[in-house]
Formats: C-alpha cells, sequence, structure tokens
C-alpha cells in the first residue's frame, strides 16, 4: 500500500538551476520551507549515503531538525533521501518519511518538477497532511522558481 503525497508542476526554469537550488546550501536555506520559516545548520552533501541536514526555525521560536541521507542523487535529474537514516548509515527511531524529487526536461528551458513524499504508514502520511504538506510544498515551490529564476 502506498502512502504517498506529492505536487508536480511545469516550470519555465531549466532543471540545471532547479538541481543547484537543492544541492547548495546558501541556495536551499533561501526557499526550502516556507516564509516566515527558515533553515538553519544544513548540510548537504548530494551523493549516495551523503548527508542532508537542516533544522526548520519559525518566527516563535519552535524548531524541527530534519536528518537524513541520500539514497540517490542523479545530476539534474532526481534526488532520493530518507530520515530513516542518519549519516553513516545509523538507523533513526524516528523515521517519518522518503523523499523525491525529479527534475523532467520538457525542453526550451522548461521542467516538470515533483515532489513526493513516501510515507512508512497511512498515520505518518496524514500527520504530515496536517502539518500542512501542500501549502506549505506549494509555497515552497512558489520560492524555488522564483529564486531559480535569479540563477
Amino acid at each position: 500500500m502506498s502512502y504517498e503525497l506529492s505536487i508536480s508542476r511545469e516550470i519555465e526554469v531549466a532543471r540545471e538551476k532547479l538541481f543547484r537550488c537543492w544541492t547548495e546550501v546558501e541556495l536551499l536555506d533561501e526557499w526550502f520551507c516556507p516564509k516566515p520559516y527558515r533553515t538553519r545548520h544544513t548540510v548537504i552533501e548530494p551523493h549516495t549515503g551523503g548527508r542532508l541536514d537542516t533544522e526548520i526555525f519559525g518566527p516563535d521560536g519552535d524548531a524541527f531538525p530534519n536528518v537524513g541521507v541520500f539514497l540517490e542523487v542523479v545530476e539534474n535529474e532526481r534526488l532520493v533521501w530518507t530520515d530513516a537514516y542518519r549519516a553513516g548509515w545509523e538507523p533513526n527511531e524516528k523515521l517519518f518519511m522518503t523523499g523525491i524529487a525529479t527534475f523532467e526536461d520538457l525542453g526550451g528551458g522548461r521542467t516538470r518538477y515533483t515532489m513526493a513524499a513516501r510515507h512508512w504508514s497511512k498515520e505518518a502520511m496524514e500527520k504530515h497532511l496536517a502539518m500542512g504538506f501542500r501549502d506549505g510544498w506549494e509555497k515552497s515551490a512558489d520560492q524555488l522558481v522564483e529564486l531559480a529564476k535569479t540563477l
């Protein structure tokens, strides 16, 4: 049974620029979560087994650590990461999801961007929905596009 949430859109930006926004710390920190939330302490090692760590923090001082590893990195095409593991393939007792970002070249500098979150349980998926998955990821995607257009 699949417990997947996703968004997808066609974007008037080349996929190489979108991929950079996902794999360079200073760029990811600009768009990754909907404002006024921000990220900090970000570490990106875009290779299989590399870290994808960041902390999301809010205007009221609330903080949400996101610690995981890349399972697959295909330059300018696909990123797959999970919070099921921490650096060094150490299991994470508080696993939540596997993320998949795809960047499909549509030609003419256009890209179909898809972001999917796969969960281990219906409860985890419903929690993600209640946290604002759709609205949050749509707003983040808007910020991603806005930033990528400046590169």
